[in-house]
């Protein structure tokens, strides 16, 4: 391994933040950094301003590299959310804003993705490079606040870029390929490792729109002295090709040999695991990265999560409420609660919205609902997982915000009937610093290197007596929502069968 005064530096572009973290070889947080992000949401609209990221980037690395003091950084690597694109010169610049990744305004054009054979997602990048070129076509220039936004014409060349595309840019000073984990929501073909050409150009994508695309832990250049000075990286330092903010996550829980899978419980739920094979789904709700290693890391995101607390109760103290759901084992309700319409994963349901069967008798027991809920879907999505084929015989890591919570990780460690794992650092800019030390020494494989950065705090046992008290709500919820149309008869039934057997790994 690296010698331990070597710090290796992480880079996360979040919705709401820019978080930076510099780490050593073993794990140890050297320095760490943050700047809020803010976006402009008005219905199916969710953009961002890409100079923010640049600044935002620049005042926590400054932050980070301060506080590592008596440490070298070896190297950096950047994640970014999955979907989120935008047009830049070829220069790298920004022509249009950022598209989130929940952005919904290009609905039409994954329509006529999926009619050219394509498996997309609504708010997948390929039907927002679609609608960019389309909206972007004139010859015009946008004021937008204090930074200038250029209508692309039909002359000047222009391409796509994914989020960390900007800011590798920026560091390196030239404009970069981007790594196939972003890329994949774009449209690229993993198992063939190209981009499926004559279908981007029978829907209508210009030649030269696509970068090239290079897999992560590749080196991509070095930090140049204009970025220096603007973020305090020193100068020279390698930059390496990043992965999406969920694999990032996953590689920050270790979950990276065959059948390991993590859970990213934030604002909605994303599970993401290790397989020697790619797991295949003809509906698409399950897709497919590839790691460094050529090994493959299926998974799925569903719109399920935390974030229905925040919005059902708004100024609640979590940890008062948490106490008091736990007098309601299970809840005389049962939730699906979903964060907004439409659901990804474990099925896919555009139609979907949230449901409470049931009165809860308080706020307490409402509460406990949405906490059990939210792990009946994970079970789900285990159960679906398993429907499909995916091994599920590993360690499973519970990573994200919401795994703070030592009532709902006991919780949901009980529902599943299986235990899980809570690492000390659960930051996506983790990983991104773990895939950064095997970018540079490449003979270091990457679970290794995770392995050795990566604490365990704790491992959550389940209580057999509390998984079977919680077998008949979930029993309901599956049936609930076969019935309303949105969870396939055979998912349904693996899932009951599953659920006789009491196993989660079987």
């Amino acid at each position: 391994m690296p010698d331990e005064q070597e710090a290796w530096l992480g880079i996360d572009l979040g919705t709401q933040g820019v978080r930076v973290l510099a780490v050593t070889g073993d794990g140890t947080v050297a320095g760490r950094g943050s700047a809020p992000l803010g976006g402009r949401r008005e219905g199916e609209r969710h953009e961002q301003d890409p100079e923010q990221w640049w600044e935002g980037v620049c005042a926590a690395a400054r932050q980070a590299v301060g506080e590592a003091r008596g440490v070298r950084i070896g190297g950096l690597a950047v994640c970014g959310t999955s979907g989120t694109v935008l047009l830049t010169d070829v220069a790298g610049r920004p022509l249009s804003p950022g598209l989130m990744y929940d952005d919904r305004r290009a609905s039409a054009q994954a329509a006529r993705a999926r009619a050219a054979g394509l498996a997309v997602q609504d708010t997948w990048a390929l039907p927002k490079a679609m609608w960019l070129v389309a909206e972007h076509g004139g010859l015009s220039e946008t004021p937008r606040g204090t930074h200038l936004y250029l209508r692309v014409a039909r002359a000047p060349r222009f391409r796509l870029a994914h989020q960390p595309d900007v800011i590798v840019a920026r560091l390196t000073g030239e404009p970069p390929p981007a790594d196939s984990s972003h890329a994949l929501k774009t449209g690229y073909d993993l198992e063939h490792d190209a981009w499926p050409h004559s279908a981007l150009t029978e829907l209508g994508l210009p030649d030269g729109l696509l970068p090239d695309v290079v897999r992560p832990g590749t080196r991509l250049g070095e930090v140049c002295r204009a970025a220096a000075e603007a973020t305090g990286i020193p100068a020279g330092t390698p930059v390496v090709a990043g992965m999406t903010d969920g694999c990032a996550a996953q590689i920050a829980s270790g979950a990276l040999r065959p059948g390991a899978w993590n859970s990213v419980l934030g604002t909605t739920l994303v599970l993401k695991g290790a397989s020697t094979a790619p797991v295949h789904d003809p509906t698409g709700v399950v897709y497919n990265h590839r790691a460094p290693d050529r090994t493959w890391l299926p998974g799925g995101a569903s719109s399920v999560g935390a974030g229905v607390l925040t919005a059902a109760f708004a100024g609640a103290d979590p940890a008062v409420m948490d106490e008091r759901a736990a007098a309601h084992e299970p809840s005389g309700a049962v939730a699906y609660p979903l964060v907004s319409p439409g659901e990804r994963f474990p099925f896919h349901a555009p139609q979907a919205v949230a449901l409470v069967l049931g009165e809860p008798e308080d706020d307490a027991d409402l509460w406990a609902a949405l906490l059990q809920g939210v792990a009946f879907t994970e079970r789900l999505c285990l159960d679906y997982l398993h429907h499909l084929g995916a091994p599920l015989d590993g360690p499973l890591t519970f990573t994200g915000g919401a795994a703070r919570s030592r009532y709902w990780n006991q919780l949901r460690a009980d529902i599943l009937g299986r235990p899980a794992r809570v690492p000390d650092q659960t930051e996506p800019a983790l990983g991104m610093a773990a895939l950064a030390a095997h970018g540079v020494n490449a003979s270091l494989g990457l679970a290794d290197v995770a392995e050795r950065m990566v604490r365990v705090r704790t491992v959550v046992e389940p209580r057999p007596d509390r998984t079977a008290l919680f077998a008949g709500p979930y029993a309901r919820l599956v049936d609930e929502l076969t019935a309303r149309g949105w969870l396939p008869p055979p998912v349904a039934a693996h899932a009951h069968a599953r659920l006789t057997r009491n196993t989660a790994d079987s």
